[in-house]
């Protein structure tokens, strides 16, 4: 597949999966029914969690030249997102969203934190795919590719860290505060 064809299918699959997400949050109520998901965002906070450490060692392996290693932890840390929006998913699609209970200085924060990592999440899903496609073309040989994954990444890293760490934030001020 030319490289077309495949930015163009990112750029379907991110509209698609942004737009189910919205349609989920904004568009419905939630479901009624017996299925128990109480665990999800506890769950949901670990996988971010997972992310972060995967993304960090994944920079530090490829700081070490070492490719092999820092492929596998950027495929895991996409892996661990992915399971991450599924149980998302299904977690507002049975509870609906929960309201930030805190008051005083914490609240604006809270908000601050919550809108930058909803704005940062979004934009992650092309450069999350778009970068990972890079690395994967350059590995199997297409050396063009090398250059232009390395100059996406170091947008996609911090944005994707940035989101991870955010994540398992907004969740302990959510549940825990």
């Amino acid at each position: 597949m030319t490289d077309r064809v495949v930015l163009s299918l990112i750029g379907v699959v991110s509209v698609v999966a942004l737009s189910v997400v919205g349609a989920l949050l904004l568009g419905r109520a939630p479901a009624v029914g017996g299925v128990e998901v109480a665990a999800l965002p506890g769950v949901n906070a670990m996988l971010n969690g997972a992310s972060a450490v995967l993304l960090t060692a994944g920079f530090l392996f490829i700081r070490r030249r070492n490719v092999a290693a820092h492929r596998a932890c950027m495929l895991g840390a996409f892996g661990v997102s992915v399971l991450f929006l599924v149980c998302y998913l299904v977690y507002h699609y049975h509870a609906g969203s929960r309201p930030f209970g805190g008051q005083g200085w914490i609240r604006p924060l809270y908000f601050v934190l919550l809108v930058s990592h909803i704005v940062l999440a979004a934009a992650i899903v092309p450069l999350a795919l778009t970068t990972i496609y890079r690395g994967l073309s350059a590995y199997r040989g297409a050396s063009a590719h090398v250059a232009r994954h390395v100059r996406i990444a170091r947008w996609t890293l911090p944005i994707w860290l940035y989101v991870s760490v955010t994540g398992v934030a907004v969740y302990l001020l959510l549940y825990h505060w």
